[in-house]
């Protein structure tokens, strides 16, 4: 019935369409965000944004907490851990304190990261807490690997 009515204001609503959610300037959430669609934060979240599909933080934009997305654009201030499923792209004016999951990552010259990156596909199968004991197993048996095999350097003198 609502459907009906909001399609003789003269626009459609379609229930599978998630939209995008603005949170603007000035404007400040304090608890958790989610949307199975897009959010963009122009104002401060102090909680977890979960978006289904994107999350774009804008230069004045501030998040206090995680952001667990498809794909993510940073642009202003973020403090948690940050989950891409897909392409992360974090621009000259971003500043992040926490650490980085994510399928592939853009990151522009001038932006400030500190905190750990993990990238591709066992990034995404982390849990966000430690490393998997099967990534620290690979790691050490690459350097076995690489120590007992002569070196280049070694062999041209």
């Amino acid at each position: 019935m609502a459907r009906d009515r909001d399609r003789k204001k003269g626009f459609e609503v379609d229930p599978g369409d998630d939209g995008l959610s603005i949170i603007g300037p000035g404007m400040l959430i304090k608890g958790d965000l989610k949307t199975r669609g897009s959010v963009r934060i122009e104002g401060t979240v102090e909680g977890t944004v979960n978006a289904g599909k994107a999350v774009v933080v804008g230069r004045e934009g501030t998040v206090k907490g995680d952001i667990v997305t498809q794909d993510a654009v940073l642009a202003g201030t973020i403090q948690g851990t940050i989950r891409a499923k897909s392409r992360l792209e974090i621009e000259s004016t971003c500043r992040v304190d926490g650490e980085i999951y994510a399928k592939t990552l853009k990151l522009d010259e001038g932006a400030i990261l500190n905190g750990q990156v993990r990238m591709g596909e066992a990034a995404l199968e982390h849990d966000g807490l430690s490393a998997p004991a099967s990534i620290g197993l690979r790691e050490e048996a690459v350097q076995q690997e690489l120590a007992a095999s002569p070196s280049p350097v070694s062999r041209a003198t």
